[in-house]
């Protein structure tokens, strides 16, 4: 199964539907940001989540990651395909073009970033923190499209709500950072800890406060101008996923190593996992210590 995390209404942007089953997944760390609904395209089952709740109510700081993946992952889920919209810190990164990032530095520092943060010593492999078959399948279905999709990136992620300073912005581009958001962090850390694939289309919204806005141009217009961009942006990347889902009708996705990510990552003897932390971990540990 597939999940897409993205905005409000996801359902019906994607695929122009408002039906499926809807489910409110309780979980070990607390509410999702909002129900779940699956819905069945071309074939595949897909979990849609909003990110941000409804309405766009909670801001990247508060987002309940944890209990969004582990919702997610007690529903079926193995692939997760994020949306994100993001500031460019490179000329040729363009507003309104698509980005699938393949690096990430997190510069997060308010959000918990592990699910085993008691009882358990976990280090999963983080090397590479997307899912490559799925970065892949993106870029193949995005060279298909209508829009510019860019095949990689670093992708900085700060923690906000506010947006960077222009010393912070340079410094971001000294670092070789391509884009800077707020969401994909822990995000994609979470995922590898759930052993869910996971990747990102990153939404090209502006450029970062690094390059000058044009002279005479008041706040409001800038703000005007950057809701087009996103909106045209979130436009092609419902394109693209829809695509990206469509072509795993005809090819099915493999699971790949990240899908037995715990294998190498759980460092704490299986004997010392007690019936407390089974129950507390679920669907989390499941595979692996049936696995053990």
């Amino acid at each position: 199964m597939i999940g897409v995390i993205g905005g409000t209404g996801l359902g019906e942007a994607l695929f122009g539907v408002s039906g499926g089953n809807v489910y409110n997944v309780p979980t070990p760390f607390g509410e999702p940001s909002g129900p779940i609904r699956i819905v069945e395209w071309h074939g595949v089952h897909v979990a849609l989540l909003a990110r941000h709740g409804e309405g766009h109510a909670i801001h990247p700081s508060q987002v309940p990651y944890r209990a969004n993946i582990y919702a997610l992952k007690a529903v079926g889920v193995t692939h997760v395909i994020a949306s994100g919209a993001v500031g460019s810190l490179r000329e040729e990164l363009k507003p309104r073009e698509l980005v699938i990032p393949d690096q990430v530095i997190d510069r997060t520092y308010r959000r918990i970033p592990t699910f085993f943060d008691e009882g358990l010593a976990v280090h999963v492999e983080f090397a590479e923190p997307f899912c490559e078959q799925l970065r892949q399948l993106l870029i193949a279905t995005g060279k298909k499209s209508g829009t510019r999709v860019h095949p990689r990136a670093t992708y900085v992620c700060m923690e906000g709500p506010a947006f960077s300073t222009v010393a912070e912005s340079h410094m971001h581009r000294a670092w070789s950072g391509d884009l800077i958001g707020m969401t994909v962090m822990p995000e994609a850390k979470l995922a590898r800890e759930a052993e869910l694939s996971y990747a990102m289309v990153a939404l090209v919204t502006d450029y970062d406060c690094w390059k000058p806005h044009e002279p005479g141009k008041d706040r409001k217009a800038l703000l005007q101008e950057i809701s087009g961009h996103l909106k045209e942006a979130t436009s092609h990347a419902h394109e693209l996923i829809r695509a990206a889902i469509e072509a795993c009708a005809v090819e099915p996705l493999a699971k790949t190593w990240i899908h037995s990510a715990l294998d190498l990552g759980v460092w704490t003897n299986p004997t010392q996992i007690t019936p407390e932390l089974t129950q507390r971990y679920g669907v989390l540990l499941q595979r692996f210590l049936d696995w053990r």
